[in-house]
């Protein structure tokens, strides 16, 4: 009831990772048990997906793939995640996009972790000019590391990092 009252009925921009994510978030009826932990679904996919969207038991916003799998540790880090991918994508002077084991090799020494999107298998980096968004969660649920995702967004100015 409270992740309804808080987030029930939002409309979401289209994600960047996840096929776009859900389009609205809508609390449903709970999953699982207390033995593995109770989720509840997020939320409809924008198309026919091979995982769904869950809330997990200690409020983190995840994917229920192969196995489950917290991308943020709340709801409102995965909305944080998606009002920084919308700003680092109008400003950026580049976009570059990368997959699979490439993602490994990205060098994060210099880069310092955005806290506000609470990532868990999903992380945001900052560094001087550009930031990096890490998409593992498809390579963690369904152990796929050729799901791997990472989206560079660089020439970024201090408005373009942060919007301060």
């Amino acid at each position: 009831m409270a992740f309804q009252e808080c987030w029930g009925g939002i409309a979401l921009p289209p994600a960047p990772a996840y096929e776009g994510g859900p389009r609205v978030l809508e609390a449903d009826a709970p999953e699982g048990s207390g033995a593995d932990g109770w989720r509840f679904p997020a939320g409809g996919c924008r198309v026919s997906m091979a995982h769904g969207f869950m809330i997990g038991p200690g409020g983190e916003f995840g994917i229920d793939a192969d196995r489950w799998t917290p991308l943020h540790a709340s709801t409102g880090g995965w909305v944080e995640a998606l009002a920084l991918a919308d700003h680092a994508g109008y400003w950026a002077k580049t976009i570059t996009k990368i997959k699979g084991s490439a993602v490994e090799e990205l060098d994060l020494d210099g880069f310092e972790p955005v806290s506000e999107v609470q990532g868990l298998a999903d992380t945001w980096w900052r560094g001087k000019d550009s930031l990096i968004a890490v998409y593992r969660g498809e390579a963690s649920g369904f152990d796929a590391p050729h799901c791997l995702r990472a989206h560079i967004y660089g020439g970024l100015d201090a408005w373009g990092l942060g919007g301060t």
